[in-house]
């Protein structure tokens, strides 16, 4: 099966970005962005060695995007048409801290595109698009408790920590945000 050839997941936009389905056309911004040390920080400091790896990503995603009918969508800044990271919600099938069959929001960026307020711009169109569209009830998401600015963006979007677990060995801290809390912001 060509995931390639596929193109179900709608498109978000926001006042600087596009969010849209990863393609295989993705990869090479991809693998920069994942291969950066940095960024893989609070994420087991395993950084991708190869571009194989992230084709294995691109397809395991567009497989979610089929059998979930959602998955992390590619964030492209409008202004140069770059692919900056991915964001959007991802359905758990499997148990995650005591949790399963449900949805999380997650993000990644390239290095050179932090601190700029993307996360946060494109976790709220993913939020919306989560409570308005797919009538969730409730989204969680994760971080680890040393990436301050990661639990600074969460906050900053309504979610409310709920507990520290341990992920990979690795404490990390459990966020919900729920559609009632998300209508009162």
């Amino acid at each position: 099966m060509h995931f390639q050839e596929l193109m179900t997941q709608p498109s978000l936009e926001t006042e600087r970005l596009i969010l849209r389905e990863i393609i295989p056309e993705d990869e090479n911004a991809f693998f920069e962005m994942d291969c950066d040390p940095e960024v893989h920080r609070f994420l087991g400091n395993q950084p991708v060695k190869s571009k194989q790896q992230i084709r294995d990503v691109i397809t395991f995603i567009r497989k979610q995007y089929l059998e979930n009918g959602i998955g992390r969508w590619a964030v492209i800044e409008k202004e140069t048409n770059t692919f900056i990271g991915w964001c959007g919600l991802k359905y758990f099938t499997e148990t995650i801290n005591k949790h399963i069959h449900i949805y999380d929001l997650g993000y990644r960026f390239a290095q050179k595109y932090w601190g700029k307020g993307y996360a946060t711009e494109a976790a709220k169109a993913c939020i919306e698009h989560g409570f308005n569209k797919m009538d969730l009830k409730e989204i969680y998401a994760m971080t680890d408790s040393r990436n301050l600015n990661s639990n600074k963006v969460l906050k900053k979007l309504g979610f409310n920590f709920i507990e520290k677990f341990d992920y990979d060995g690795d404490e990390s801290d459990w966020f919900k945000l729920s559609r009632v809390d998300w209508e009162k912001l």
